[in-house]
């Protein structure tokens, strides 16, 4: 290995590692690895959120990147439930939730949705982490819970910098030893 390719091929080989986990980010086609998929007991919901006055091209399906006004969108995959009474809440994630209404801050009661999607607004006026709870009322009533953050999107970003600023000072320290090391010996 020679010396250049030491010094300038390291960073393209180290940013290529991190590359599968960006092309992953989004999901896909399948349904098995859509991330921006909701379980409620054996039916599917897609969801997928937007910041129109931050950033309106862009979707996201996680954690909400601003504060701010947010609008969620909700897809039945299954026909079935267009049948069946659909609830939303939003609530404060305060470590308990046994005062439902004191730490809702969107309530959408149940109701049927014969077109197969739902949506909602709201403008989150402060970060925070989040719970959003969907019902379905099928013979029983089916929850599913997904915890969020707002007004955290960097956290991930600024991390992954970090971490490939440290691969690569530490690959360039490893290569400027190893070229230094012969030297000294002669």
């Amino acid at each position: 290995m020679s010396v250049k390719f030491a010094r300038f091929g390291i960073f393209p080989l180290v940013l290529c590692l991190f590359l599968p986990q960006l092309a992953l980010a989004h999901g896909g086609l399948s349904m098995d690895k859509d991330i921006c998929r909701l379980r409620v007991g054996p039916y599917n919901i897609h969801f997928v959120g937007y910041q129109p006055e931050r950033s309106a091209e862009k979707e996201f399906c996680e954690d909400i990147p601003n504060i701010g006004h947010t609008i969620v969108v909700l897809d039945y995959v299954e026909q079935e439930l267009r049948a069946l009474p659909t609830e939303v809440r939003i609530i404060r994630d305060t470590g308990s939730e046994d005062d439902l209404d004191a730490i809702t801050v969107l309530h959408m009661p149940p109701r049927i949705y014969p077109a197969g999607t739902l949506n909602f607004e709201y403008a989150f006026d402060a970060p925070g982490n989040f719970v959003g709870l969907v019902t379905v009322a099928d013979t029983r009533k089916l929850v599913a819970r997904f915890p969020f953050s707002v007004g955290r999107s960097g956290s991930t970003g600024i991390l992954m910098a970090w971490v490939l600023l440290a691969v690569s000072i530490g690959a360039g320290l490893y290569f400027y030893t190893r070229r230094i090391r012969p030297r000294i010996g002669r």
